[in-house]
C-alpha cells in the first residue's frame, strides 16, 4: 500500500500534489483543534465561559460539576450562597435539589425491595389500609413511574376549603398530603393508563419508606444511602430537627435587586423534593451509581426501564406523553423509570432529572460511556457501562438560570471532541 502511494505521488500533476498538501494540512489543523478541545485546561476554560457571564461576585449563583469516566474534570462555584453572610458558593455548598430528590426516594424504595420488606406490585392500601378504595389499584411501581393517577396535592391545597391554610411559615407536611389524598374518593385516571408527573406520588413513597422501615424517612436516607456513601453533609431537611451545613438560600430577581425566596408553603415535603446536597456529595452519589455500590446492576434495572402504558383506545402505542400544562410541549413522548427520565440526547442514552422550587433550579444528567464493557470496571466492581461516561450537575440558588440548557451546552462541548 505504501509503494502504491509513492508511485501515485510521482505521477501526479502539481495541482494534485498541492491539493493533497492542503488537505493534509487541514487534517493536521483539525486534529490540533480537537486536541485543544480535549485538553483539560482548554475544556475547563470553555465550560467556565458558559457560566462566568451569568453571575456577578455579589449575586446568588450556580455550582457546576462535570465527571467523565469517574474522574472530575470540572468543579466550580459562582456567586454567593447567602447574600447576608456574603458566603461564596463552592463544592461543599448545599442546595435544595427539589425534584432531583426523587432519585434518592426511588433508591430508598428499591433498598426496601432488596431487603424483602416491600414489593413493586404491592398496593397502596396494603401499606395504608385506611386509604380510599381507589388505592387498591395503585401499586408501588405506579407511584415510582408516575402512572398512579393520584391527584396533585398542590391543587388540593388550593381548593376552597383549604385555601390559605398553609403558608411559608406554616408549611404542609407529608402526613397532611396523605390526609388530603385520603379525603378524595378517586384518582385522576386508572393506574397504568396514563402518565402524569406526580409530586403526590413521591411524597407518599417517602411516607411508605418511613412506615415499612419503621424509621423516619430522613433517618432511613441517612443510614442506608448518605452514611454508607460518606455523603456527610447531605440531608432531607426537617425544620428544627436537623441542620443544613453550608446552606445555599434561594433567590428571585425583582427589578435590579435580589430577594431571598427560599421557602414556600410546600417546601417542607420530603419525598418529592426535600433533599439538600452539594457537588462534593453528588460526585459520591454518581460514583455509587457507576459502580453499583448500593444495588446490583440487575436490581437497578427496573429504575432504568422506561414505563409503558396499558393499551387503550387513547394509548394506542403505550407510549407515555407529556400532558397539557406541563413544562414540555403537550403530546411529546416521555421516557421515565424510577426517579429518572430516560430519553436520549442527540442519540446518546442518558438518565436525567431536573428540579425547580422556590428560588432554586437543579439539573443532573448521566450519559452513557463509549467505552467497551471490558473497560468498565472500578475497584473490582462491575459497572453499568451504559451510564459510566459523563455526568453533569448544575445547581442554582436563583430562578433566572436554566440549568438544563447550560448542562447540555457542556455536553455538546464534550461530545464534539469524540
Amino acid at each position: 500500500m505504501l509503494r502504491e502511494r509513492i508511485e501515485i505521488s510521482r505521477q501526479a500533476p502539481l495541482i494534485v500534489k498541492l491539493a493533497a498538501g492542503f488537505f493534509a494540512f487541514a487534517a493536521l489543523a483539525a486534529n490540533a483543534r480537537a486536541q485543544g478541545q480535549t485538553n483539560p485546561s482548554t475544556m475547563a476554560q470553555n465550560i467556565d465561559a458558559i457560566f462566568a457571564p451569568l453571575v456577578t461576585p455579589n449575586s446568588p449563583g450556580v455550582a457546576v460539576l462535570v465527571v467523565q469516566d469517574g474522574k472530575k474534570i470540572f468543579e466550580r462555584g459562582y456567586g454567593l450562597r447567602d447574600l447576608h453572610s456574603v458566603a461564596k458558593i463552592d463544592s461543599r455548598t448545599n442546595f435544595r435539589l427539589a425534584s432531583c430528590s426523587k432519585q434518592f426516594t426511588a433508591m430508598a424504595v428499591m433498598l426496601l425491595v432488596h431487603d424483602g420488606k416491600l414489593r413493586y406490585d404491592q398496593k397502596l392500601t396494603d401499606i395504608f389500609p385506611d386509604f380510599p378504595a381507589y388505592g387498591r389499584a395503585i401499586s408501588i411501581r405506579n407511584l415510582l413511574n408516575h402512572t398512579g393517577g393520584l391527584q396533585d396535592y398542590e391543587a388540593l391545597m388550593e381548593q376552597q376549603e383549604n385555601k390559605g391554610k398553609w403558608t411559608d411559615d406554616h408549611q404542609i407536611q407529608d402526613a397532611e398530603v396523605l390526609t388530603l389524598l385520603e379525603q378524595t374518593d378517586h384518582g385522576m385516571f386508572s393506574p397504568g393508563a396514563q402518565w402524569y408527573y406526580s409530586n403526590s406520588g413521591y411524597v407518599v413513597l417517602g411516607l411508605i419508606v418511613g412506615k415499612v422501615s419503621g424509621k423516619p424517612f430522613p433517618e432511613f436516607l441517612r443510614e442506608r444511602i448518605f452514611a454508607p456513601l460518606k455523603m456527610d453533609n447531605t440531608v432531607a431537611y426537617v425544620r428544627r430537627q436537623n441542620q443544613i451545613t453550608n446552606r445555599a438560600y434561594g433567590h428571585t430577581k425583582e427589578g435590579h435587586t435580589w430577594k431571598q425566596t427560599d421557602q414556600s408553603s410546600t417546601s417542607a415535603t420530603l419525598g418529592d423534593g426535600g433533599v439538600y446536597c452539594s457537588l462534593e456529595d453528588l460526585a459520591k452519589w454518581d460514583e455509587a451509581l457507576r459502580t453499583n455500590k448500593l444495588l446490583s446492576k440487575e436490581e437497578m434495572q427496573p429504575a432504568l426501564t422506561p414505563v409503558t402504558l396499558q393499551l387503550t383506545s387513547i394509548n394506542i402505542d403505550a407510549q407515555p406523553r407529556w400532558p397539557a400544562n406541563s413544562d414540555r410541549p403537550e403530546g411529546t413522548p416521555v421516557s421515565y423509570g424510577f426517579g429518572w427520565f430516560l430519553d436520549p440526547y442527540r442519540g446518546r442514552p442518558r438518565m436525567w432529572h431536573y428540579g425547580e422550587t422556590m428560588g432554586f433550579h437543579s439539573y443532573i444528567v448521566r450519559f452513557a460511556s463509549n467505552k467497551s464493557a471490558a473497560d468498565q470496571t472500578a475497584g473490582g466492581a462491575v459497572v453499568d457501562d451504559r451510564f459510566a461516561g459523563v455526568t453533569i450537575v448544575v445547581l442554582c440558588n436563583r430562578s433566572d438560570i436554566s440549568p438544563e440548557s447550560r448542562a447540555l451546552q457542556i455536553a455538546d462541548l464534550l461530545f464534539q471532541t469524540h
